[in-house]
């Protein structure tokens, strides 16, 4: 995976809106005359004893079109809270309110604050801020994916190909007892450990060449990780017509074991390991 912004494009929607292969610095005195003065913020100098740390976020408004640009925003981290999405959170309400992203939970649950840190997927609830306030922290949207505003994007076509894979039990006959659950072994349920954890965050797929190359055809490392869980799962009867219907050129075999997803997963999965197994299956 990409490690700095050369080579890595984030792409915008053709209708109107630019690409933004190149990401203009700006470094602003002043972000809102509106906003609340801070003490780390952009233009606050800092006191005495101060951990001035810059951070590089990625800025593009639909409603202003124009090319995408990298500003830079000044906070002090004995003022924040260790993770990114902390530094995130302040300067959106003490600096710049226009700052547009996603978050939600806080806790590595929701998958909602997933974006680029340093060149590297992840969430920024789970990310700590590296100590060092003379190194920049460089924050974008989720590479190759269309960006709606700042570091939100497009997750339509990620849920879609999502959906496709049918992500619920299937049965052709009913239960041993009606009304009720459906049981299975403990060593049944072992199998789906490394799957029911993913938390849809897109981290995997939007750190994969192969889902880069072919968005539209390729169901990427989330989606084929969850299609694996439903054919992995005792209790759903539909294991033959779940491994045809991703039997494709395309849907299935566009992995290449490049293995970026097991690298971006925040919640430590392998979705290329669970693909190898839907392979397997296949033969």
């Amino acid at each position: 995976m990409a490690s700095g912004l050369i080579g890595r494009l984030v792409r915008t929607k053709p209708a109107g809106l630019t690409t933004a292969a190149r990401l203009i610095p700006s470094r602003c005195t002043s972000s809102s005359t509106e906003s609340k003065p801070s003490s780390g913020g952009v233009g606050g100098g800092g006191g005495r004893g101060s951990n001035l740390k810059t951070f590089q976020i990625y800025r593009w408004n639909p409603d202003s079109p124009g090319k995408p640009e990298l500003q830079d925003y000044q906070i002090d981290l004995k003022d924040c809270g260790p993770m990114v999405l902390d530094a995130l959170i302040k300067i959106k309400n003490e600096m710049d309110p226009s700052l547009t992203f996603r978050r939600s939970c806080r806790e590595g649950i929701c998958g909602s604050c997933a974006m680029n840190i340093d060149g590297c997927n992840g969430l920024a609830c789970l990310t700590k801020i590296e100590g060092d306030g003379a190194k920049e922290t460089t924050i974008t949207p989720l590479p190759h994916m269309f960006v709606i505003k700042d570091l939100v994007v497009d997750m339509t076509n990620f849920y879609n190909q999502y959906k496709s894979i049918e992500p619920w039990l299937k049965r052709k006959s009913p239960g041993d007892e009606a009304g009720k659950e459906i049981l299975q072994s403990k060593k049944d349920r072992a199998k789906l450990d490394g799957m029911y954890e993913c938390i849809l965050c897109a981290c995997c797929s939007t750190s994969c060449p192969s889902y880069w190359w072919n968005p539209e055809s390729y169901l990427g490392p989330a989606a084929l990780l969850h299609a694996n869980r439903w054919i992995s799962d005792s209790r759903d009867e539909y294991t033959k017509e779940r491994l045809e219907a991703i039997d494709d050129e395309f849907k299935l075999y566009r992995c290449h074991t490049i293995l970026n997803c097991a690298r971006a997963c925040p919640k430590g999965l392998n979705p290329g390991k669970q693909i190898a197994h839907i392979k397997q299956l296949q033969r």
